[in-house]
């Protein structure tokens, strides 16, 4: 072999060596964090009642922008943009009766960004064919009417109506006592029915344009929901649970309550009672959007918990003959209806239990058949108006919900939009599959959660761990990018987080949905004793078990909720766990019963004592390990005070590291994309010092 060749060989090893290498740095190096988090969020499905077209909302790094896609392409494009990080969003969309238009709502009831004038909700139009927009009138929660004349909608906490035709002022409609809300119109476009909510009951309520007057359907004692119109538009059907006591927890948190289901003649004011079950009313008839609908053959669909597992029934006007549209142990969360009424379509978790899928299921009889299947999530089902066409979102592990056409007819499917082309930046191949596993509390309780792997682990290396731990309670986390916004960002921390050397385990914990009513009812949970705290130091344990991981470096995260358990766990141990990251967490259960009258759970004077032992304030003596609160100060479902509250005692003890970040007029889920990731580069680098960079003696 000559010199020559042997040099031309040589500089082709060396150059392939030099690929390989910063190929595999490449995939090593850990994206930013502004990369990770511009993976857009898309929301608020909604198909046209006339016509193939199909809109949406995409968040892309606060940037919020309207999409509409159309048939026979169906093809997304950006409608309208408002391109400012300033929490201003389109919400409430509806097409008009033709398709040839939207309406929604643009702005915002808060002010993250403190301009000195308020923001306003703005009720706007645009024609999907020219593009151009049209205030019709400030106020939110708008309907337009069956015959396109007329748009009703609220403002102050009144029903308003607006001619269409422009050139009139809207009109107040009626004013009644109570919060009156859940309007909706006849089929006929003349009368609007309407909940009005009172202390402890709510009325049904039929308002006649024509006479200008109310009617009371039934009114009683009884808490009476979720009204729906029949097909004819002659009759309504609504939930009637129990009056409200005083005292009593909130029916969200409870499966025992009882409910019966009437239907009412409008015209007569003769009703009846339908079917009524002895339990099985509070969560299944508060949590869903749309607990009751009118299908086919005069049957009403309806949720009800009273196996113990969420499920969908269908029973007879005429006979009250029940029928079991799903059952078994899993739970199905949003359903929708086909535009003739016959087929109910609805994700579950039914045969996996930490995803959703799709599944369609007659409303008369049947058995449920699935529609999608595999490693991603599918959620928002809505039909296209001719029935033959399904659109929702779908997310993996690595690629954020995205809109999908499916074909009922050869099950042909289509995604809407290109996210390389809304996000450069965003590159799912470097993302992580995280792994479900379970693992045991030492009651016997079985947990589920998500196990983030850093794709770089060398044999033998020890990395530092994060817990991370959902609010509500009653959420679910899954192993792919999730529907909510907040734990869509969530999701892209964990990833981050896994890309940057952690592993993460990411933690259901008893208190939450998809497992029954027993785990999310299970005994002693939160201010009734932390039960839950269980799962948390189960989730240690099992990271102390894995191989990949340093057992003197494990953190806690979370939200609400879990920043609730992330406090708990350094109170309590903070032998355990090393450092923590608490976003807007609740820290003393008795202040909150004090403050918020019961709190969301029933915290009375009673209640005060056990509510107090279960909080971490009661165990802040103990505390030792350095942690980072993060906080905005409008927070309206965890008051500010109890993270000033926490800091306060822990400043005065003086024996942990403490750190604060504050938002100023900003509120529980951070409206603005700059905010999440100032709070998650703090997160992480507090990590990094604490964990990462921990000095074991």
């Amino acid at each position: 072999m000559n010199r020559v060749l042997r040099t031309i060989i040589w500089c082709l090893v060396l150059i392939l060596t030099l690929a390989q290498l910063s190929n595999s740095a490449e995939i090593q190096t850990p994206r930013t964090l502004e990369e990770m988090m511009a993976a857009p969020h898309i929301s608020r499905l909604l198909a046209s009642p006339a016509g193939d077209r199909v809109a949406w909302v995409i968040n892309y790094k606060g940037q919020k922008s309207l999409w509409v896609a159309e048939g026979p392409k169906f093809e997304g494009r950006r409608l309208v943009t408002h391109p400012e990080d300033d929490s201003l969003d389109f919400s409430d969309l509806q097409f008009t009766a033709d398709g040839s238009a939207l309406v929604y709502v643009f702005g915002s009831s808060f002010n993250p960004t403190s301009r000195p004038k308020l923001p306003e909700h703005l009720i706007m139009m645009v024609d999907l064919q020219s593009g151009k927009e049209r205030l019709l009138v400030k106020g939110t929660n708008p309907l337009i009417s069956p015959d396109g004349k007329n748009l009703l909608f609220m403002r102050a906490g009144e029903p308003y109506l607006l001619p269409l035709s422009g050139g009139s002022e809207p009109k107040r409609l009626f004013q009644a006592r109570g919060r009156n809300h859940s309007l909706s119109w006849s089929p006929d476009g003349k009368k609007v029915l309407f909940v009005s909510s009172r202390e402890a009951h709510s009325f049904i309520g039929v308002y006649d344009l024509e006479r200008d007057e109310i009617r009371w359907l039934l009114p009683d004692v009884y808490r009476d929901l979720s009204p729906v119109w029949s097909p004819d538009g002659k009759r309504v059907a609504f939930l009637r649970l129990p009056p409200g006591k005083d005292r009593e927890k909130p029916l969200s948190r409870r499966s025992d309550v009882p409910f019966s289901i009437w239907v009412v003649d409008v015209e007569s004011g003769r009703g009846k009672k339908v079917v009524e079950l002895s339990r099985g009313g509070g969560f299944a008839q508060t949590y869903p959007s749309n607990p009751l609908v009118w299908a086919t053959e005069d049957r009403l669909v309806f949720y009800s918990e009273h196996t113990g597992w969420m499920h969908l029934y269908s029973v007879s006007v005429e006979t009250g003959e029940m029928v079991a549209l799903t059952e078994g142990q899993y739970e199905v969360e949003q359903m929708t209806l086909s535009p003739d009424r016959k087929l109910v379509v609805f994700n579950s978790n039914c045969g996996d239990l930490e995803r959703r899928h799709l599944w369609k299921v007659q409303v008369k009889s049947g058995k449920p058949e699935p529609l999608t299947d595999g490693n991603s999530v599918e959620w928002a089902p809505v039909f296209s108006a001719d029935g033959q066409k399904l659109f929702f979102l779908q997310s993996t592990p690595r690629r954020p919900g995205i809109p999908v056409m499916m074909e009922f007819s050869g099950k042909v499917r289509k995604t809407l939009v290109n996210l390389a082309q809304i996000a450069p930046e965003f590159k799912e191949d470097r993302l992580v599959e995280p792994q479900t596993v379970t693992f045991q509390a030492k009651d016997g309780m079985v947990v589920h959660g998500q196990l983030f792997l850093p794709k770089s682990i060398k044999k033998g290396e020890k990395l530092p761990a994060v817990i991370f731990m959902h609010g509500g309670p009653i959420r679910q986390m899954y192993p792919a990018w999730h529907h909510s916004p907040y734990y869509h960002n969530c999701y892209a921390f964990n990833q981050y987080l896994a890309q940057s050397g952690y592993v993460v385990l990411s933690v259901n914990f008893r208190c939450g949905i998809g497992y029954g009513a027993a785990f999310r009812e299970a005994e002693n949970q939160g201010p009734e004793g932390a039960s839950e705290y269980q799962d948390i130091l189960a989730a240690a344990d099992y990271l102390k078990s894995l191989p990949q991981v340093d057992d003197r470096r494990i953190g806690l995260w979370g939200g609400s909720y879990g920043g609730y358990l992330t406090a708990l766990g350094l109170a309590r141990n903070s032998e355990v766990f090393a450092a923590g990251v608490d976003f807007h967490g609740v820290h003393d259960w008795a202040l909150r019963g004090r403050r918020r009258n019961g709190g969301g759970w029933g915290i009375f004077e009673a209640q005060q004592e056990i509510a107090y032992k279960s909080s971490p304030v009661a165990n802040v003596e103990k505390w030792r390990s350095p942690v980072l609160f993060v906080h905005g100060d409008d927070d309206r479902n965890v008051d500010f005070i109890q993270t000033t509250d926490l800091v306060a005692r822990l400043k005065e003890l003086d024996q942990a590291q403490v750190e604060t970040l504050v938002f100023p007029d900003e509120v529980h889920s951070f409206l603005l994309h700059k905010n999440w990731v100032k709070a998650f580069s703090a997160a992480s680098e507090f990590f990094d010092r604490y964990l990462k960079q921990r000095k074991i003696k």
